[in-house]
């Protein structure tokens, strides 16, 4: 299955990438997740910071991927109509290629106010070749 969590990318520096993604009812997992309190799983949002990494890491590395996740915490819900930022950027480079980054949400409301949604620490590993063929 491939989707697309990152609708817009706002910033890219060297070593850092700021992204949204607008939340709407449209989105057919809203439907499950929850039936009368539709709220953006977790898991999307640890994706949306994966797939902003991507971004931030590709352009010049092989594919990346998941390699792990640390000091994970969540904040706020982010629902229809809410807007997550992601932020993400490199912490250190570690052994084979596999890179630490740093990596936050926020959820933007349409009344203005704010809050973190998610933040932790994760490691992006390069795609074993093994796998793709």
């Amino acid at each position: 299955m491939r989707f697309r969590l990152i609708d817009q990318v706002l910033e890219r520096g060297p070593a850092s990438l700021v992204a949204i993604k607008s939340v709407t009812l449209a989105e057919e997992y809203l439907a499950d997740h929850f039936p009368g309190f539709p709220v953006l799983p977790g898991v999307f949002m640890v994706e949306a910071m994966v797939q902003a990494a991507r971004e931030l890491l590709q352009p010049e590395r092989p594919r990346f991927v998941l390699g792990g996740v640390r000091a994970l915490r969540y904040g706020s819900f982010v629902r229809p109509g809410d807007t997550l930022r992601v932020e993400v950027s490199v912490d250190r480079e570690l052994d084979a290629a596999a890179v630490l980054l740093k990596g936050s949400g926020t959820v933007l409301r349409p009344d203005g106010t704010s809050d973190t949604a998610v933040s932790g620490r994760f490691t992006m590993r390069p795609v074993r070749e093994s796998i793709l063929h």
